[in-house]
């Protein structure tokens, strides 16, 4: 006789203590399942959207990069890393590289140490300090279209504020558009009056968060506030600082809008009449939606990509070697 067979009476209970345990066991589980696996299902929509948005279009421009692929182009002929050797060997390519860095070292610079000072003024006790805050975001918030025309007339050749100062001051007229450095410092201007104050709050922030009890320290040992600031403040806004230059560089790299609104000629989009402040992601821009280049477009972005990368790590660890060096004394 099988135990289904069996009477009901004849089967012998499960203990009560074996099925609490069945239960706790199986709570358990679940707790450590729910320790281990909730963090990457967290961080699962940010991943997906990445790699729908930002790693597959990465690839696949690689991919673009190896054929000879116009518009139109239903047929792509597969050239190799032939629009390397060719972007290498293009003068056009190294001009508007050294304007890109020319920019970014003219705007990325001053636009940290004049963040990093806006926010130790903003960390004062100041009358109203959220209007000072909002103001400072202001130009941040501002359609870059209304900026570009705004700056494009301020540094006008013939009628721009800018040049009817330098008269009163007894100086000479600029071409800004016309002359390369003038332009390069114009539109470096123009993105550090957008971007200080959208670091400045940043770093605000990072200063908000350094316990009061260290100042209290440091004043006790006798440090003024300008010690204070060089010995305590920047040491411990060492990883704030290296984000936001991180950030700036990629940026700063990547520019893009303010190039193509500062000419202001009619029609004229290509960075100035002979590219004098051409940048690669104008160039590539053109490349590929007017001359209609897509592969010789997809091999300077991905040029462009390792620049990035490599200028970025250099930038991380000069960055950190410096913070690195001092500390709360």
């Amino acid at each position: 006789m099988t135990l289904k067979d069996r009477p009901a009476t004849s089967r012998r209970p499960v203990p009560r203590d074996a099925r609490a345990r069945d239960r706790s066991a199986f709570r358990n589980f679940l707790t450590r399942l729910d320790v281990k696996a909730s963090p990457y299902l967290y961080i699962a929509p940010f991943f997906a959207l990445f790699a729908l948005v930002g790693l597959f279009p990465l690839l696949y421009t690689g991919y673009v990069s190896l054929f000879d692929w116009d518009l139109g182009d239903d047929n792509p002929s597969f050239i190799g890393l032939r629009n390397y050797t060719e972007l290498f060997a293009d003068d056009q390519f190294y001009k508007t590289l050294g304007n890109t860095f020319s920019i970014f070292l003219l705007s990325s610079g001053p636009q940290l140490v004049i963040a990093v000072l806006l926010a130790a003024l903003l960390n004062t006790r100041l009358r109203m300090p959220t209007a000072w805050r909002v103001g400072i975001l202001l130009p941040y918030a501002a359609s870059l279209v209304a900026i570009g025309i705004i700056f494009a007339n301020l540094f006008g050749p013939n009628y721009g504020l800018v040049n009817s100062v330098f008269e009163l001051l007894g100086l000479d007229r600029v071409d800004w558009q016309a002359d390369r450095f003038a332009s390069h410092i114009a539109i470096a201007i123009m993105v550090n009056w957008r971007w200080t104050g959208y670091n400045a709050l940043i770093i605000l922030a990072a200063m908000k968060a350094i316990p009061r009890d260290i100042y209290e320290a440091a004043t006790v040992d006798g440090a003024s506030a300008i010690r204070q600031f060089f010995s305590v403040t920047l040491p411990l806004l060492r990883p704030t600082l290296i984000f936001v230059v991180i950030t700036s560089t990629i940026g700063g790299l990547q520019i893009f809008t303010e190039p193509k609104l500062f000419d202001a000629m009619p029609g004229s989009n290509n960075g100035g009449s002979t590219n004098q402040f051409q940048t690669i992601t104008l160039y590539m821009y053109q490349t590929a939606f007017e001359s209609q280049h897509f592969g010789y477009a997809s091999a300077l972005a991905w040029v462009l990509f390792l620049v990035i990368l490599v200028v970025a790590s250099i930038n991380f660890l000069l960055t950190r070697r410096l913070a690195s060096t001092g500390g709360p004394k």
